[in-house]
């Protein structure tokens, strides 16, 4: 089997890759006669051409021989090889407007379409993701705001640390005032976020202390669903029902707002659930927030203040609290910084990219020598011009026409 992996088109360009260099010479070790393979040269990449040839990795400028193509984020329409397997995150399966001609270029070409979002063991799973390291940056980036909003510290971008570890060695100049900060999501997200507020000693409080204790010191709490939603009609909550039907519930986050100066959202969020907040909300006196770092960065999702995605170069924007217009970023002392970078694992793309190579080498290659693996089949969207059967519900998606067009 020759497998390819692509040089990431997306721009701005993203540095990250499916597998390190070492890890590709691993596979071949592992499964001697098993695959061929061949890595796109690439002037961007955190990891060298060289350092993929050093190894005895071919490197070329095409894939066309490929039969398997792994990538990171979405390939350009006018990269897509016709007939091939690709994977990769697509963004397709929320059905977002913005990835509406990627899936129609993939059905068009005759492609079959794996997400890594959609690759699930039997428990239903996800078996790899970045989510850890989204939720690393995307914490740190948090406090790199709070400290250029507030002028009480400097510490570097997170880009501009050479490791995970000179990242946590910056965590040392952090000085926080005794602030509330709230944290969502418990998945692999929250688990990266809660790693930063953990390396910088900040107290983890319940939800009763959290809103009715004053606390000398910085600390945090953890919200999970049952925390933030209530259900419209008596005020309850059941987990499986709220995952099921998310419209019958409403929002109870703003008794938390009132009270937290940062909030760090790693949350997953279903289309049909109530938004944390509403725009109209940030205008209140008793809306606290002043930093908000949306990691999961659903623009027009959960969190109404992420306006757009933000860049690496430039992270935050703010927002006007009396408008809910964009301001440019640290304008205003009144207003509210956003941090909504999209890529953000790209900020520490070597480690990232070995941590991710190393759940494909664990979940994804052995499946590729299988016949028809039931994960692999799970996880495919599109094949042979159609949508699958798990996936026939992106019909009208695909068909419709985009009104930016």
């Amino acid at each position: 089997m020759i497998i390819g992996i692509i040089r990431e088109g997306k721009n701005p360009p993203d540095k990250r890759v499916a597998f390190a260099p070492v890890q590709l010479k691993a596979i071949l070790d592992t499964y001697p006669g098993k695959f061929h393979l061949v890595v796109e040269s690439s002037t961007v990449r955190a990891f060298s051409d060289e350092e993929y040839r050093e190894l005895g990795i071919e490197v070329k400028d095409d894939l066309a021989d490929c039969e398997v193509i792994f990538g990171v984020k979405e390939v350009p329409v006018d990269q897509l090889i016709e007939g091939k397997t690709y994977i990769f995150f697509s963004h397709t399966i929320k059905e977002q407007p913005a990835n509406r001609k990627l899936l129609q270029a993939v059905l068009d070409k005759n492609i079959r379409l794996i997400d890594y979002e959609t690759l699930k063991n039997e428990s239903g799973d996800r078996v790899v993701a970045f989510g850890r390291w989204a939720g690393l940056v995307g914490a740190y980036n948090a406090f790199w705001t709070y400290g250029m909003k507030t002028g009480l510290y400097e510490i570097k971008r997170a880009h501009e640390c050479d490791s995970l570890e000179e990242l946590f060695s910056e965590l040392g100049k952090v000085q926080l005032p005794p602030i509330k900060i709230v944290l969502t999501g418990s998945g692999r997200v929250g688990r990266g976020a809660m790693s930063i507020l953990e390396k910088l000693g900040i107290l983890q409080v319940n939800t009763h202390d959290f809103l009715h204790q004053y606390l000398e010191e910085p600390v945090f709490v953890l919200l999970r669903s049952e925390d933030l939603y209530r259900r419209k009609s008596d005020g309850g909550f059941d987990k499986e029902e709220f995952y099921s039907f998310p419209e019958r519930y409403e929002s109870h986050f703003q008794k938390f707002a009132e009270h937290g100066e940062m909030l760090i959202s790693g949350a997953y969020w279903n289309p049909d659930a109530p938004r944390l907040f509403e725009i109209e909300a940030i205008s209140e006196e008793d809306f606290q927030f002043s930093v908000i770092a949306d990691i999961s960065c659903d623009v027009g999702g959960s969190i109404p203040t992420t306006l757009r995605s933000s860049t690496i170069a430039e992270p935050v924007y703010d927002v006007d609290r009396d408008t809910g217009r964009e301001l440019p970023a640290f304008g205003q002392q009144t207003s509210i910084s956003v941090m909504a970078i999209d890529n953000l694992p790209c900020e520490l793309p070597r480690e990232s990219s070995v941590e991710f190579g190393r759940q494909l080498i664990e979940w994804v290659i052995p499946a590729l020598l299988e016949e028809n693996s039931a994960m692999l089949e799970r996880a495919t969207i599109a094949r042979d011009g159609d949508l699958t059967i798990e996936y026939i519900y992106l019909s009208d998606y695909v068909n419709a026409q985009d009104k930016a067009q």
